[in-house]
């Protein structure tokens, strides 16, 4: 695969012992402004989920399992960044709320198959409902010119990520 040229934050020189490029400081502040906005959103979008009545720990976990698919307990934990322990207690919470399934693994007996059930996904599915609306609420309110920037910006962010994978 051919390599693409630096972006125009990027700097020619290497930093000592790393591959990493130097950054402009423009760059940094563009990072930086987005990381905030993107933080003060989801906090924002969060609030929505109250309704549920289950925790943003167990949703997250939730959306992992209703999107990604079933688990087993470890690539939960992984999935989520937290340890094993923390993940066994965040999904006794969902089974006891009966958001999910655990099922022994057809392949592995000691290990268990965690999905979300039909309960599980209803709740996960009118929560992001609410969340999209929450948020075209306030789209609604934007002058055309930034609602094609922010339609843009999120087309360079999907391919933002899709690279990071």
């Amino acid at each position: 695969m051919p390599k693409s040229s630096p972006s125009p934050g990027h700097r020619g020189k290497q930093e000592s012992g790393s591959r990493r490029r130097r950054v402009s400081p423009e760059l940094l502040a563009l990072a930086d402004g987005l990381n905030s906005a993107a933080i003060h959103l989801l906090r924002q979008l969060r609030k929505q989920d109250v309704s549920t009545g289950e925790g943003p720990a167990r949703l997250s976990a939730l959306s992992v399992l209703v999107f990604g698919g079933p688990k087993a307990l470890g690539q939960l934990a992984a999935a989520e960044q937290v340890r094993p322990s923390t993940m066994s207690r965040i999904v006794a919470g969902l089974a006891h709320s009966g958001l999910i399934r655990i099922t022994p693994d057809a392949a592995d007996a000691r290990r268990m198959r965690i999905q979300a059930s039909a309960k599980g996904i209803r709740l996960l599915q009118a929560a992001r409902q609410k969340r999209v609306g929450a948020l075209a609420e306030q789209l609604r309110r934007l002058p055309p010119q930034d609602f094609a920037a922010l339609r843009l910006a999120t087309e360079v962010l999907r391919r933002l990520l899709a690279e990071w994978q």
